[in-house]
């Protein structure tokens, strides 16, 4: 008789434990579901007479889905071609660097545009910190999922290229590329690389990327096919 009232107890809190697992498991992706949600809620969608797209108004199609990134272990590298590599904490560079903000669309190859309020850092200002050694012609960034893209040094630098971190007034979510997403502004959607991890200096002008690898220009001029086969 004790041995099925003491069964009983084990199998009665072994039932509890799974059920309180589970009702936190589920309360975690409601979080993680609300967020964009709540984020919405507070996104600026209107700048200086320019109407802004939702921050949701974004579909998704990176190739390994969503990255969640750890801000506080997180680092920025600048390697390659430089006088000085250098690594920074998400902090560091949100702190020690000008911000800017810019009103820019982004085309996909899909057929989809979000026209939206952009705040981030000069990329020009990172390489700056480093020196880029002569013969660097090429930017090579690099992304959490193992992507990668790359953009001509002069063009980061005449166009004023920024790596943003807030998007319609708010930081950005995972789903948009936390910690820093590049505005690549007058190319496809394809060279905004999301979840940016390192920054690499190059004189390899042809460098291709994950999408150009697989035919896609290595322009992505806005005014040009995307693909170039």
């Amino acid at each position: 008789m004790r041995r099925k009232i003491a069964f009983a107890i084990v199998f009665f809190c072994l039932a509890a434990v799974i059920g309180a697992i589970a009702y936190v498991s589920s309360s975690a992706r409601d979080s993680d579901i609300s967020t964009l949600a709540d984020l919405q809620a507070v996104d600026i969608r209107e700048y200086q007479g320019i109407d802004l797209s939702s921050i949701t108004d974004f579909r998704e199609n990176s190739i390994k889905g969503p990255q969640v990134i750890d801000i506080g272990s997180y680092v920025l590298k600048v390697t390659g071609l430089v006088d000085t590599p250098k690594e920074y904490t998400y902090d560091s560079v949100i702190n020690n660097h000008q911000s800017y903000q810019k009103v820019v669309t982004l085309h996909c190859v899909e057929g989809w545009s979000v026209t939206i309020l952009w705040e981030g850092v000069l990329v020009e200002d990172l390489i700056q910190n480093s020196g880029a050694l002569p013969g660097a012609n090429t930017v090579i960034f690099h992304a959490y999922d193992g992507y990668t893209t790359a953009l001509p040094l002069d063009y980061i630098v005449s166009q004023n290229i920024i790596m943003a971190y807030q998007m319609n007034g708010v930081v950005l979510p995972p789903e948009r590329g936390a910690p820093f997403q590049l505005v690549a502004e007058s190319k496809w959607g394809y060279k905004w690389i999301k979840w940016i991890t390192e920054i690499e200096l190059s004189d390899d002008i042809g460098y291709k990327g994950f999408w150009e690898s697989r035919g896609y220009s290595n322009s992505a001029d806005l005014d040009q096919p995307f693909f170039s086969r």
